[in-house]
Order: C-alpha cells, then structure tokens, then sequence
C-alpha cells in the first residue's frame, strides 16, 4: 500500500519467486513418487484395502477425538483464567507457550514418565486398587495430543474474551448479570468467533502428527497415515503405497482447511467499544470462583508435571558424560545449524510473501493459500521424493542437511505468516501514507517501517520456528544414517535401546537448548529494536 511502482514490482518479484520455490520443493515429490511406481490406478485401488481403511478411520478418529478433548479441557481453561487476575498472570501466559517450545519427542518423554507404567500416575492408581494402566495407544496419543493443543486453544479463546469492548463487561457488572447470563450473553458470543478456527488448526496438527503417534502408538492397532507413510517406505519401500497414502492425506486436509482459510474464520468481532481499558465487573460468586480455581489447578498441574518430570529425571542422568560425548556434539551441532537455516529461510519466504501488499484477485488468493501448503502436505512424503530422486545422484546422505533444512522451512513457512501478516496489513495502513510522503523507498522504508512494526511478530515466529525445527524428526526420519544424527534422533536411538536414563538426559540437554536459543531469539530482536 502507498508502495512505489520499483518498490512493487521487487515486493511481487519476491513474492512470486517464494511462490515458485514453495510449490516446487513441495510437488516435485509427488511427480518423483508418481514415477516410481506401474501407475497412479493400482495405487489408489490400494485405498480400499481394509488395512488402509482402518488407518484411515483410526486417523480421523483419534484428531476428532483429540480436538474435542483439547476444547473440552482448554476453554473452560481460558475462561478462569479471563475472569481472575492472578498474581503472575504474566507469568501463567507464557508458561501456556511451554508445550509449543518444546520438541515433540522430549513433551512425549516428560508424559511417559508421568502418565507411563511406572510414572506416578500409574502409582496412585495402584495405590488406589486400580490396574496400572498403559499409555500406549488410543489413550497415550489423547493425552499428547491434549497436552501440546489444550495451551492452543486456551491462547485463541483467550484472544478472543480479549477482544470483547470493555463497555461489555461494565454493563454486564452494572446489570448484575449470572455467571450462566454472562456466558450466554458475552462469553459464548466472543468464544463463537474463535473456536472455529480453533478446532480446526487442531484438528489439522492432530490428524497431521507422526512424532508422537510414532512414540506413542503401540502398534499397527495405533498408526495413522503419516507414519503408514513412513513404514511403506522404510519398511517395505512401496512408493505406490505411499503415494496412494499420501493423497489421501492431502486431499482429506484439504477439505477441511480450505473452508476455514476461505472463510477467514477468527475475524474480528462485531462488538463497539471505546477503547477503555479491558476490566470486569462480575458480582462476587464464590461457588462460580472456586470452581475456576479447581479448573486452573488442574490444568497447570496437567501442563507443569511432564516439565517437572522431565527436569527430575534429566537430572539423574550424567549429564557431564552425555556433553562430552563426542556423538552428541556433532548432533548438537547438526540440529543447531538445520534449525538456523531452517528459520531463516521460513522467515524470509514468510516475509516475500506477507510484503506482497497490491497483489489481489486470483494470484493473491493463491499467495494467502500457499502457506498452509506447508501444514497439508507429509513431510514424509517431501523426504522420501527428494530420497528417490536423489539417489540418482549418489549417496542421498549428502544431501539430507539441505532436505532437512528446505522441509523445516516449509513448516515454519505457515506459522510465521499467519503471525507476520496481520502486523503487516496493520502496519501498511497506519504507516503507509507517511511513508510514501516522506519519500522511503526500497531498503530504507523496509528497514524504518515494516521491518521496525513487525520486530516483536518476528521475535515470536523465530522462536517457534526455531522450536520446531531443532525437535524435528520426520524430515530426518529417512535420511538417518551414522555419519546424519541431530538431537531427536540421537534422543530416539537412546529410546529404542532402552537407554532411558541417557534418553532422560538427553531429553532434558535438548529442552534446555531450545528454550536458551528461544530466549537469545526473542532478545536479539528486542534490543536491535530497541537500538
């Protein structure tokens, strides 16, 4: 907006440019795969295979039934935490960030200790007179995937309590209003406008997972299709398989991410305000209060055990030994350089595409559509192309760091711009017009305007990114060998030969690392703001 006509045209080479790498590194697969097989038919007649359908039906079960479980558990979350300011409530909010910071594979070591056979969970029921349950299965990848999606729906749902007008609240207090007429008249109206949304990113991260279902699955009774993917390919190499699988995941995806990107669910809502400070009024009601205080206290005590089990059991291990172990030097190492590379790719193809303000009708369409693509198609499937097409060329291993870091940035590319793009169209209009007036052009104007506005949406999405990617396992999956280790799959070899105390080491190394390079990321970017 308000953009020079050089300005535009470098904006839409960019933008044009991350479109092409995007579709490329993420389609070419399927014609590699495509290929590789006596053709498309005698794979999709696959499908009706009654193995295939029950991984089908066992992946659809389990992400309806995570998602209607992290909604069950994360809104009434959201709404003790609206109605009481707690001290530290600061505090509280970030600490919902904890399960997103952390890898995969370390939060479904923190839940094995705690909830697994010999966890304390198993302990009390036990002492209880109840049989010591398992966590594999059904019931593990629930409780996983409640565990990283219940702090995401409470954040939303949060956001969207936030955004009702304080004149709301005030009336509601001066009318006296029930805690049952304040949920039907206020609250309900402002969770509608999110949830949505909500449950549908939720459903798309649970129906889309593999390291946890990898983990926590217990068998061909617990596998979705992601890790069928997986297992047809480096089990019994059967690209046809993998295909046909493959497809089915992304058009299933599709259909249920397309409507809420077209509808651009989570909008803003229809309420009028003044801009009053946000405060609530509600009538005392100790029977509604200590119901909100059981909920927090569960629900913190639900998020904060696999930490504090994580950071009991870590510790038992020689950590000393575990640092200078050469092994696991050169993983640190791999995953810090894949995770930097990764984020900076995801972060400058977010940027090319969210800066691309004046591209509107189809092309524009397609550019907002694009980064999703990161979230529908496996990552899996993105691995094993490149692997067959690679092998073309020679030992595929020399290729893995350039894989990993190309598939990493392809799935922090949907996460950072859904984080960059509302600043970004925000920024454009409140700044665009002075901008242009004072004659900012080219790198100056990026630097003084959009770069400066989007600092701390930039700090948040590079965290994240670097999360991600350093807890990354299902790029690497394929490409493992002696000479390609990062840290998830060090810490998985551990796991899988029944190292659990140097996995219990490693998995606390691992959390720590990340969270460091979070807190360095989110530094960095507020003192080169501030400078």
């Amino acid at each position: 907006m308000f953009l020079s006509a050089a300005d535009r045209r470098f904006r839409r080479g960019a933008a044009l440019g991350a479109l092409a790498l995007v579709l490329a590194f993420l389609f070419a697969p399927f014609l590699i795969l495509g290929t590789g097989t006596e053709g498309l038919s005698p794979a999709l007649a696959s499908l009706t295979d009654s193995y295939i359908l029950g991984v089908i039906r066992f992946t659809l079960t389990q992400a309806i039934l995570s998602t209607l479980l992290s909604l069950l558990f994360g809104v009434p979350f959201a709404l003790a935490l609206h109605r009481n300011r707690l001290p530290g409530h600061a505090l509280l909010l970030k600490l919902l960030l904890l399960p997103q910071a952390l890898p995969v594979l370390v939060g479904a070591l923190g839940l094995v200790t705690v909830f697994g056979r010999n966890g304390v969970v198993a302990d009390l029921m036990v002492w209880a007179g109840l049989p010591r349950p398992s966590i594999y299965g059904l019931p593990g990848i629930l409780i996983a995937h409640v565990f990283f999606n219940m702090p995401l729906v409470t954040r939303m749902a949060l956001g969207g309590l936030q955004a009702v007008p304080a004149e709301s609240w005030k009336l509601a207090g001066q009318l006296a209003l029930s805690p049952l007429a304040t949920f039907r008249l206020v609250e309900a109206l402002a969770l509608r406008a999110v949830l949505p949304g909500a449950a549908a990113l939720v459903f798309m991260l649970c129906f889309t997972s593999f390291t946890l279902v990898l983990v926590l699955g217990g068998g061909p009774a617990g596998t979705t299709l992601q890790v069928a993917i997986y297992q047809a390919l480096r089990y019994d190499f059967a690209p046809g398989r993998a295909l046909a699988l493959a497809l089915a995941q992304v058009a299933l995806v599709a259909l249920f991410l397309l409507p809420t990107i077209l509808a651009r669910a989570g909008g803003a809502l229809g309420g009028f305000g003044l801009g009053a400070p946000e405060r609530r009024f509600d009538p005392p009601a100790p029977l509604k209060r200590a119901a909100d205080w059981l909920v927090l206290t569960l629900g913190l005590l639900f998020l904060l055990a696999p930490f504090a089990a994580i950071v009991w059991s870590g510790l038992q291990a020689d950590l000393g030994r575990l640092v200078a172990d050469p092994q696991f030097q050169r993983a640190a190492l791999t995953s810090l350089a894949i995770a930097g590379s990764a984020t900076v790719l995801g972060l400058a193809l977010s940027l090319a595409l969210v800066l691309s303000s004046g591209l509107s009708g189809r092309l524009g369409l397609v550019l907002r559509l694009v980064p999703a693509l990161g979230l529908v198609v496996p990552s899996i499937v993105i691995g094993a192309g490149w692997f067959l097409a690679l092998r073309l060329l020679g030992d595929v291993t020399r290729f893995a760091p350039f894989v990993a870091v190309l598939s990493n940035a392809m799935v922090i590319l949907p996460y950072a711009t859904r984080i960059l793009a509302p600043e970004a169209e925000a920024a454009a209009v409140r700044t665009g017009r002075l901008a242009s007036s004072l004659g900012l052009r080219g790198w100056a104007r990026l630097r003084h305007v959009e770069l400066a506005a989007l600092r701390r949406p930039l700090a948040l999405a590079a965290s994240l990114g670097l999360a991600t990617a350093l807890g990354d396992l299902g790029s690497v999956a394929l490409f493992g060998s002696q000479d390609f280790v990062t840290l998830p799959t060090l810490l998985l070899q551990r796991m899988g030969s029944y190292r659990s105390t140097d996995a219990e080491g490693l998995a606390l190394l691992l959390g720590a690392l990340c969270l460091g390079l979070i807190f360095l990321a989110e530094r960095g970017f507020q003192e080169r703001g501030a400078a």
